[in-house]
C-alpha cells in the first residue's frame, strides 16, 4: 500500500501537498491517515488555495447544516485573496483582480452558492421545474436510450464505457431537460471538464465565459420558442410573484447542465468497476435484482462522485475536537472520506450491496441535499442493471491500478474505462 504522505506535525502547523497524481488515483489510504490523526487538516488545492480538508463523517454531517458555515460565494470570493497557500499564485490572481475574474460570474449565482433566504426562493422556484413526475416519465426514454447504447457496442469485443456508455446518457438526459440541441454535446463535454478540473487555468476562464454567451443565447430562444422542457420550465416558474432573472437562469442552467451529468458519470463508472472487481456482489445481483437499488447507494458511499463538497467558509471559528479553525476561512468536507469512516460503517473499504441503512453523504445533507438525486439514482438502476444484464461475461480490458482518474479536486471519476464484453 502506498504510504500517504502526510507531515505528522500537529495539524494546524503545516499546509499539506495532496493533490498529485498518487493521491488522484487512489485516495483512500491517505483519506484513512487524515481521518485517523485529526478532524481537520490544512490542505492546499491545485490552484493555490488553502482549505480545512474535514474527513470525519459525524463532523461532515454536522457542518452541512451548520449555521456557522457559508455558501454564499459572493461574500466568499472576497476572502479569496488573504487564503492563498501560494504566495506567487496570491499575487497572479491580486494582478488579475478587477481586470478579470477566475469564473463568470453569470455562473455563480446558484442556489448552491447561496444561503438562506436567497437559497429558499431559488430552490423553491426550481422545484417547480424539477419535479418527480418529470424524472418519473423519463424513465421509458433513458431505458430506450440505453437499449440503443448498447446494441450499438453488441458486435464488439473491447469499448471504453465512457465514451460509449458512461457519458453519453446522463449527458443525453440532461440535453433532454434543458433543451440542449446534440450537436452541441462535444464543446459542452470539453468546457465542462475544463469547469469542473479545479485548476484555474487560461482555459477554464475561457470556457467560463462560453458556457455563459451560449446559455443567454438558449435562453433567448427559448423566450421566443418556449418547449416541453426544464429551462422552459425554469422562464416561466413564479412563486408569489417572483421568478428568475437574467443571471439566476444563465446561473441555474449550468448549475443543473454540468451538476445533471458529471456526478452521474461518475456513479456509472465507479459502480461497474466495483461489480467488476467484487465478483460475490456482482453474483448477488444476478441472483435478485431487487438489490439494485441498495447497491447504487453503496456505490454512492464507497466512492462519491463527488469526492469534495463544493466551498464552504467560516462565519465565526469552529472547533472540530483539538482543531480550532478561525472565521473567515474555507471548508472542504470530504464525502469520500466520510463515506469510509469506521466509526460509521463496518469494514467500510468493502463493497457490500446488503448494507443496511448507510446513510451516505454522496448527495450531500440539509438544505443544500442534492435536487437530482433521484433522477442519478434513475439512470444508474437503468444503465447498471441493463450493462450486466446484457453483457454478463462483462470484464475490465486494464488492470484495476492501471485506470486513469480524472484530474479534479472536486470530482471522484474515471478519465476511460476500457471493457472486454465477451
Amino acid at each position: 500500500m502506498r504510504e500517504p504522505h502526510v507531515a505528522s506535525a500537529a495539524p494546524t502547523s503545516k499546509i499539506l501537498e495532496l493533490f498529485d497524481s498518487d493521491f488522484i488515483s487512489d485516495p483512500h489510504p491517505t483519506l484513512a491517515k487524515l481521518r485517523e490523526e485529526s478532524p481537520a487538516h490544512l490542505v492546499a488545492t491545485p490552484n493555490g488555495l488553502k482549505t480545512w480538508l474535514v474527513t470525519r463523517y459525524e463532523d461532515a454531517k454536522a457542518l452541512l447544516t451548520d449555521p456557522r458555515v457559508s455558501k454564499d460565494m459572493r461574500v466568499g470570493y472576497g476572502l479569496v485573496p488573504q487564503n492563498f497557500a501560494d504566495p506567487e499564485k496570491q499575487a497572479h490572481f491580486q494582478a488579475q483582480r478587477g481586470t478579470r475574474k477566475q469564473f463568470a460570474t453569470e455562473l455563480s449565482t446558484t442556489m448552491l452558492d447561496s444561503d438562506p433566504p436567497d437559497h429558499t426562493r431559488l430552490r423553491k422556484l426550481v422545484a417547480k421545474a424539477f419535479t418527480m413526475r418529470q424524472v418519473e416519465a423519463l424513465r421509458p426514454r433513458i431505458t430506450e436510450l440505453v437499449t440503443e447504447l448498447l446494441d450499438a457496442i453488441e458486435d464488439r469485443d473491447e469499448v471504453d464505457l465512457m465514451d460509449a456508455l458512461s457519458f453519453p446518457v446522463p449527458f443525453t438526459v440532461i440535453c433532454w431537460l434543458l433543451g440542449v440541441p446534440p450537436e452541441d454535446r462535444d464543446k459542452f463535454r470539453r468546457w465542462s471538464n475544463l469547469l469542473t478540473s479545479g485548476q484555474g487555468s487560461e482555459e477554464a476562464l475561457d470556457a467560463s465565459q462560453d458556457m455563459v454567451g451560449y446559455l443567454r443565447a438558449l435562453i433567448a430562444d427559448k423566450r421566443e420558442n418556449p418547449a416541453d422542457d426544464m429551462l422552459t420550465a425554469l422562464i416561466e416558474a413564479t412563486d408569489e410573484g417572483e421568478k428568475l432573472d437574467e443571471i439566476e437562469l444563465i446561473s441555474m442552467a449550468f448549475l443543473l447542465l454540468v451538476a445533471g451529468h458529471e456526478t452521474t458519470v461518475n456513479l456509472l463508472n465507479t459502480g461497474t468497476l466495483a461489480l467488476l472487481t467484487n465478483p460475490d456482489q456482482r453474483a448477488l445481483l444476478a441472483a435478485d435484482a431487487g438489490l439494485w437499488d441498495s447497491a447504487i447507494d453503496e456505490f454512492l458511499r464507497i466512492d462519491a462522485p463527488l469526492a469534495n463538497a463544493t466551498w464552504r467558509f467560516t462565519l465565526e471559528p469552529i472547533r472540530l475536537g483539538d482543531v480550532l479553525i478561525p472565521k473567515g476561512e474555507f471548508i472542504t468536507i470530504s464525502l469520500s472520506a466520510a463515506g469510509r469512516d469506521p466509526k460509521r460503517y463496518t469494514d467500510p473499504d468493502r463493497v457490500d450491496i446488503t448494507r443496511k441503512n448507510s446513510g451516505h453523504l454522496a448527495f450531500g445533507h440539509g438544505i443544500h441535499h442534492c435536487i437530482g438525486a433521484p433522477l442519478a439514482r434513475l439512470e444508474g438502476r437503468i444503465v447498471l442493471g441493463e450493462l450486466f444484464r446484457r453483457f454478463p461475461r462483462l470484464s475490465l480490458a486494464t488492470p484495476k491500478d492501471e485506470l486513469s482518474w480524472r484530474p479534479s479536486f472536486n470530482l471522484r471519476g474515471l478519465a476511460s474505462l476500457p471493457v472486454r464484453l465477451r
